[in-house]
């Protein structure tokens, strides 16, 4: 079965991304890089490297991820999935970071479907989604601020077409999740929104990896490798001179390098994610259609007897331990409950099944909004470098919907050996003297 028409390409126009010069001068030997971090970013740039470059160009990538797929605070992302800020603005380029987003979503789920072993191969995931990579149920945020509503309700009118806000009242709203607390009798649903089992997707989107390798490979064109290395980089120029670019995609330890160290305009915090579950025989069973909820707490639905709850937000912690101990979440407990049982009073029946964690990795404000981090970083480490170091980082709690469209643009720039492909919004950090 063909799942990849990889004759569509933009880098087949060589013109616009690609010097043939340079490719032609490269053909002899494979041209190499490193990916550091396997997450959303770095899962996202590998699997663009593959399918953006040239069907000829012999290339060879490394991922490194002492942690494996998916080890990271992407892993353990509540997986909520939609392209707007909590006043329900449509976020700054959200059009295209959905466009992309979509598009992995449908790349992963068509590698999973050809492969009927794929959840037993991968080791475990959360079974309560149903052995799925996402639940297409939408999200729903009840109005919960007076002096927010007319803005609430502006925003909502400039959605998008491909995933719409219906604005909808108390009676609409409990006929989505029955008994929903409406302060205000309004609430903004999203119908398209999606609920993504992270874990799942993640290590399916490494598995298309893997299949496109192997059908680029098996033609008559360049050869194509793509090979996890499961172990640290804890410094830049380990690398120095075996690749020809390293894409830096550790999220919050990128700032561990020590050539990047307190160089980048980064903020850390980490974010405990509860898991309740409803015991049996007691409750009411969250509804087989029920959407998500967002709120000052916000409640990702896995199953009818099954949720995750988040997020705490412990800033300038540099804890990025996915464990979480007795008091951390019991602490978690007592500030998230409060907040989901205002809105979701049922909540106040399920009980705690455990607990995660991961270490965000938080950019600065800007005109356009927290923006992540993007473009080639050779001019902070210094000179006399012997290959190409960019950076992908930032993304804080949008990994999931930025990485589609920022891994593309990063492996465009990176194959072009062109950082101007990349709106000058995402680089400008790198003009300003804005350190942590």
């Amino acid at each position: 079965m063909v799942l990849f028409d990889s004759s569509i390409s933009p880098l087949t126009h060589s013109a616009k991304l690609s010097s043939p010069l340079l490719l032609s001068s490269l053909s002899h030997r494979p041209l190499r890089y490193a990916v550091l971090g396997a997450g959303f970013a770095g899962l996202s740039v590998a699997w663009h490297l593959l399918k953006e470059s040239p069907k000829d160009l012999n290339l060879h990538i490394d991922l490194y991820d002492e942690m494996g797929i998916g080890g990271g605070a992407s892993g353990v992302s509540g997986g909520l999935l939609h392209p707007y800020s909590p006043k329900v603005k449509l976020l700054w380029r959200g059009a295209e970071c959905w466009k992309e987003c979509m598009k992995l979503l449908s790349i992963a789920e068509q590698a999973v479907s050809s492969e009927e072993d794929f959840v037993s191969l991968s080791g475990e995931f959360d079974q309560d989604f149903g052995g799925i990579l996402d639940r297409r149920r939408g999200i729903i945020r009840p109005a919960t601020n007076m002096k927010t509503l007319n803005v609430l309700n502006d925003n909502a009118k400039n959605c998008l077409a491909n995933c719409k806000i219906e604005i909808i009242d108390k009676n609409a709203a409990e006929k989505l999740v029955p008994h929903i607390h409406m302060p205000f009798n309004l609430a903004f649903y999203m119908p398209e929104a999606i609920n993504v089992n992270s874990k799942y997707y993640l290590n399916a989107l490494f598995l298309a990896c893997q299949n496109i390798v192997k059908e680029l490979s098996a033609s008559s064109f360049g050869k194509k490798n793509l090979c996890l290395q499961k172990k640290s980089v804890y410094e830049l120029r380990e690398l120095e001179g075996e690749y020809d670019a390293v894409i830096i995609c550790l999220g919050a330890k990128a700032d561990l390098l020590p050539e990047l160290a307190g160089k980048l305009p980064l903020r850390t915090c980490r974010g405990v994610i509860l898991h309740l579950q409803l015991p049996d025989k007691i409750g009411e069973d969250y509804p087989d259609h029920g959407p998500s909820i967002l709120s000052d707490a916000w409640l990702a639905i896995k199953g009818n007897r099954s949720l995750y709850l988040g997020s705490t937000w412990e800033w300038k912690s540099r804890n990025s331990s996915s464990n979480v101990s007795t008091d951390e979440a019991s602490d978690a407990l007592q500030e998230l409950l409060p907040k989901a049982s205002a809105i979701y009073p049922g909540i106040t029946s399920w009980s705690f099944a455990g607990a995660r964690a991961g270490l965000r990795s938080m950019p600065p404000l800007t005109p356009h909004g927290s923006l992540p981090l993007l473009g080639c970083v050779n001019n902070i480490l210094g000179n006399d470098l012997k290959c190409k170091y960019w950076l992908l980082g930032g993304l804080g709690s949008r990994g999931l919907l930025y990485h589609g469209w920022l891994g593309k643009l990063t492996a465009e720039a990176v194959l072009s050996c062109n950082e101007q492909i990349i709106p000058s919004e995402l680089t400008s950090w790198k003009n300003k003297d804005s350190r942590p």
